[in-house]
């Protein structure tokens, strides 16, 4: 486990000199060829900067000057110890109330658990709530707006471990939690992880009746369809939901079945002429990719798609359905809904899955 990120309290100001010199700094070299090659640098300095001001503000509060970071294992009375996805952890001394989120799925939790006003930036790609669409766009996860980021003065970002941005924004002295559910486990943690950092102890039991109300609709599955193996194509790049992804354990918690197996991982990149072999019961895609379906190697062959077994998602109703968050309920009840006006197999050797 890497240290966690800790700003002493008393420090806070220096932290405030030091990033708004960086920006006025920055910002007279705006008209300049030399503002790319500056501000990266001007950062890096105004970050030693308030580094050396939290040591100095340390010393000044204490007569020993032995000052130390909490750490994760040991910290102090009303201290969160945040633990992501990577291993590293954070330390906020009080709940986050400035946060930048870069991942829709995280915003869309943090909303869930009452804490859209505290969110002050998100990524290009969040949609949802409404009331998000006016915040400031601080790039994407994988490419991040450091400047921006850091001109909001977050006192906590939420993205995706897999970012290379993560070192980076670490190294301007930013508290980052690392977080990506892919599968319902992990979404029950981040529940309570992002609730945790809010202030919440409640995280764990919204994620809890997310999951019983996605249990409850198995009741109104048509028993025609239980065990229907089902493709769920979560990008037009040919990525699907395999068993393990919390796209395929919504569809073995509505007792569904599954083309594809765990043994690509999550969400594997199929082979067209692959999915033609496997001959799912219904396919569900994107309205992106339905325009190209019978363009694919093989699949005029695929009786799903000669029968018009096919589920067509939205924009809209895709993020509900392959976004790990407070809408999986919703998504799955379009499923259903789609299901419902489908024509069900001929013949199959099917049977239903166990509830998750």
């Amino acid at each position: 486990m890497g240290s966690p990120s800790y700003t002493p309290v008393s420090s806070l100001g220096a932290h405030s000199v030091a990033w708004s010199s960086a920006r006025i700094i920055a910002g007279s070299f705006r008209d300049t060829a030399m503002t790319r090659l500056l501000t990266p640098l001007l950062l890096t300095l105004a970050f030693l900067f308030s580094v050396a001001g939290s040591h100095a503000s340390a010393n000044a509060a204490s007569p020993s000057h032995t000052a130390q970071p909490v750490t994760a294992e040991v910290s102090a009375p009303g201290m969160a110890v945040l633990t992501g996805d990577d291993g590293v952890s954070v330390s906020l001394p009080v709940a986050a109330q400035r946060i930048v989120s870069l991942l829709p799925s995280l915003a869309e939790v943090l909303c869930d658990l009452g804490a859209c006003d505290r969110l002050v930036g998100v990524d290009r790609y969040t949609n949802w709530p409404a009331s998000l669409q006016k915040l400031p766009r601080m790039g994407g996860g994988l490419d991040p707006n450091l400047e921006m980021i850091l001109s909001v003065r977050p006192d906590l970002v939420v993205m995706a471990p897999s970012s290379r941005a993560i070192p980076r924004l670490r190294a301007l002295g930013l508290n980052v939690l690392a977080l990506e559910p892919k599968r319902y486990a992990e979404l029950r943690r981040t529940y309570a992880v992002l609730g945790q950092a809010v202030g919440r102890s409640d995280g764990e039991q919204l994620y809890t009746g997310l999951h019983d109300r996605l249990l409850a609709l198995r009741a109104r599955i048509p028993p025609v369809w239980m065990g229907a193996r089902l493709y769920v194509e979560v990008s037009s790049e040919l990525y699907a939901a395999a068993p393990s992804s919390f796209v395929g354990q919504t569809l073995t918690a509505l007792g569904l079945g599954n083309a594809i197996s765990d043994e690509f991982g999550p969400f594997p990149k199929v082979n067209p002429e692959w999915v033609v072999r496997l001959q799912p019961d219904v396919l569900v895609v994107s309205q992106a990719s339905a325009q190209s379906l019978n363009r694919r190697p093989g699949w005029p062959q695929l009786a799903a798609l000669k029968q018009g077994r096919v589920c067509v998602m939205s924009e809209a109703q895709a993020d509900r359905l392959v976004r790990p968050g407070p809408r999986l309920y919703e998504g799955a009840q379009w499923l259903l809904t789609c299901l419902k006006a489908l024509s069900p197999p001929q013949q199959t050797t099917r049977r239903a899955t166990p509830a998750s």
